[in-house]
């Protein structure tokens, strides 16, 4: 099992942790991971941590297709590549419709088939095996479509690349966890239930069936975002948490169309996350966020004193006994915290 830090997305004021983060790169933590969605944007800070670290691999937990061309993304991510000496990781990922066409302006209709397209045109330029040519649904390379010039050619990448390069999605349904073992090399489940692995692994393992290589969990990062809150009262703990958890389930989305609300009533909390949705998109923040169970918090989290969290990480350690597990990306947690497990886990 490896260990990352995800450092979500900014605040009003961009302030990247890098004492934390150096501290998790003398512990052997694997990497750490930039996050973006309308407010700071995740290459910016992941090459500001690449600068000015020399082990541990920094990746883009997630990058929004939406915002970039394949091509730029490609490109980007051969840059940073080849500046780090091979420790950018490329976490991709359609977002939702609110964000996706209220932000970027941009259509949301068949994020799926985007991601396998995308994927694929990054392989394509990284492979440079060709001079690139693509037509999907979502993207023709050249483009011969409507106020073309009709004078684009099929290029090749000038720039070779350096090294391997990991690509990982974002995703907790079932179809995007089928595309992710399909097409990708790993997926941030952001929340999950160590005991409750098959919400996550059934799905990631038909995609391995419909893929075109023989792929297993031995070349496939499974990497859950684990939030953690280390503190001697565990009620205080929980709800710390509680603001989050009622964030993504009760807000995230429109009604319809939330798969944070959606991946809640999978874990087993159906009429909680219908209550926590209904209070949230009243405007009953504190009242949603009371509705959140402490029992949620406790399957997909670390909280507790140092001991508790130990006696909970058991869990864990016995799916990674499976050889199902990859990495456990630890959320919000302290320097004191990062010790323990790591002392713990590595």
């Amino acid at each position: 099992m490896k260990l990352g830090i995800g450092l979500g997305y900014s605040p009003a004021k961009l302030e990247i942790p890098m004492e934390d983060i150096l501290e998790a790169e003398n512990l052997g933590f694997d990497s750490v991971w930039a996050a973006e969605s309308y407010g700071s944007d995740a290459v910016s800070v992941a090459s500001y941590i690449l600068a000015q670290t020399t082990k541990i691999k920094v990746g883009t937990a997630i990058m929004q297709m939406q915002a970039r061309t394949p091509t730029m993304t490609a490109m980007t991510a051969l840059s940073l590549n080849a500046l780090s000496n091979n420790r950018f990781l490329l976490g991709l990922g359609p977002s939702g419709p609110q964000v996706v066409e209220g932000w970027y302006g941009q259509p949301y209709g068949r994020p799926l088939t985007r991601t396998k397209e995308y994927i694929s045109i990054v392989r394509k330029i990284i492979a440079r095996e060709g001079a690139l040519t693509h037509e999907g649904f979502h993207y023709q390379i050249p483009f011969k479509g409507e106020g073309s010039s009709g004078l684009g050619k099929p290029l090749k990448s000038i720039l070779h690349s350096t090294g391997d390069l990991k690509i990982y999605t974002a995703s907790i349904t079932p179809a995007g966890l089928r595309t992710a073992g399909e097409v990708a090399d790993g997926v941030f489940p952001i929340w999950m239930n160590p005991d409750k692995f098959n919400l996550i692994g059934e799905y990631v393992e038909e995609g391995f069936d419909k893929s075109d290589s023989d792929k297993d969990y031995s070349g496939f990062d499974v990497a859950p975002f684990i939030p953690v809150a280390m503190g001697d009262n565990v009620q205080f703990c929980t709800m710390a948490m509680k603001p989050m958890f009622a964030l993504y389930i009760g807000g995230m989305g429109a009604k319809s169309k939330n798969f944070y609300n959606d991946y809640a009533k999978q874990l087993g909390y159906e009429e909680a996350a219908e209550t926590i949705q209904e209070l949230y998109l009243e405007g009953k923040k504190e009242e949603a966020t009371m509705a959140v169970p402490d029992e949620l918090i406790d399957e997909c989290a670390l909280i507790g004193p140092p001991e508790r969290i130990k006696e909970r990480l058991q869990s864990w350690k016995d799916l990674d006994k499976t050889g199902k597990l990859g990495t456990l990306i630890l959320g919000n947690a302290s320097k004191k915290a990062m010790q323990v497990i790591a002392e713990e886990l590595l």
